[in-house]
């Protein structure tokens, strides 16, 4: 737990979510930590991560669901979590100002 709880604060500078799906009926409180979700996660050091990049979902709660009600679930802190970086890295979407780069420009 302590190495993955490293792995994922230094993974929280980065372009990239983590998505866990607990299958069964373990215990899955350290899922639930490393969610991030009730606090900002820290890597065994105490280093913050500088953003929450995991979803967790256990799927005992969603088994009877449909299909798009697990993807909903399942990637609902996705563009969040995308958004988060962008803003950390202080870049701007792409295409803003400019239709031709967002493909909203006339084609010839």
């Amino acid at each position: 737990m302590a190495d993955t709880r490293e792995a994922i604060v230094r993974a929280s500078r980065l372009p990239m979510s983590i998505i866990i799906v607990g299958v069964g009926n373990a215990d899955f409180t350290d899922m639930q930590v490393l969610d991030g979700d009730d606090g900002v996660l820290r890597s065994p050091r105490g280093e913050p991560a500088l953003r929450d990049i995991v979803q967790f979902v256990p799927f005992r709660e969603l088994k009877n669901a449909s299909p798009a009600a697990l993807a909903k679930c399942v990637l609902a802190e996705v563009p969040k979590q995308v958004v988060e970086y962008y803003s950390h890295r202080e870049l701007p979407p792409r295409g803003l100002g400019n239709p031709q780069e967002a493909g909203l420009g006339a084609t010839p």
